[in-house]
């Protein structure tokens, strides 16, 4: 059981007066998608900058942390994360 570390950059965009998840960027390191979201957030009405760690082989997931978040974000989305 491998695992694999992911960074990612979750965006946000409002659709009928809500927050909706918009596009995911991965990036290559911790500090690339803390830059990368907080620039997107200057255009986006929100972004979150994930750490993601899961099984190379099966996809599954066995963490996900949010680093920071800029801008709005849905006040759920943590828990989402975790499935709860």
């Amino acid at each position: 059981m491998a695992m694999k570390t992911t960074f990612l950059v979750q965006t946000f965009v409002e659709k009928r007066k809500r927050l909706q998840p918009g596009d995911r960027e991965v990036t290559p390191t911790e500090s690339g998608a803390l830059k990368k979201a907080e620039a997107m957030a200057a255009r986006l009405p929100g972004t979150a900058a994930l750490k993601v760690v899961a099984d190379d082989e099966t996809g599954e997931l066995e963490s996900a942390t949010i680093l920071a978040q800029f801008g709005q974000v849905p006040e759920d989305f943590a828990e989402s994360l975790t499935g709860g």
